[in-house]
């Protein structure tokens, strides 16, 4: 009997779960226009859920401000921290003429192993 039950399904494909006695939780709807190209993106959140201010847009990717009545909330990037490089943060450990150094014995130790074909200085590498 217990495989007649089953006899038709798609295993895997369909929930065998139903929404009986299930209570949704209060939805609000929120609605973000991108600064770029202009387009609206409506939000579903939960209605006690803290709403950010802005979003990313999905079709172009920039930034999206949510809508308060005629006008859009306000982001402050003030606190918004820069990228930094690779260099930028080398920097940061070492000076320039210790890196000119560590490049020195780097290519001395290239050198020493290739049998130094050829004289690489600083200058043919920066050009």
């Amino acid at each position: 009997m217990a495989d007649r039950s089953l006899r038709g399904i798609r295993l895997g494909a369909q929930s065998l779960q139903s929404e009986e006695g299930v209570v949704f939780h209060e939805r609000a709807q929120h609605l973000y226009t991108c600064t770029v190209c202009g387009r609206d993106t409506n939000l579903t959140f939960a209605a006690d859920a803290e709403v950010p201010p802005a979003w990313e847009c999905r079709t172009c990717g920039a930034e999206a401000l949510r809508r308060v009545g005629d006008g859009t909330a306000t982001v402050d990037h003030s606190g918004d921290k820069t990228p930094r490089s690779h260099w930028d943060m080398l920097l940061e450990r070492r000076t320039l003429p210790e890196l000119e150094e560590l490049l020195e014995e780097r290519l001395a130790y290239v050198r020493a192993r290739r049998g130094a074909g050829e004289d690489v200085t600083l200058d043919k590498i920066s050009a």
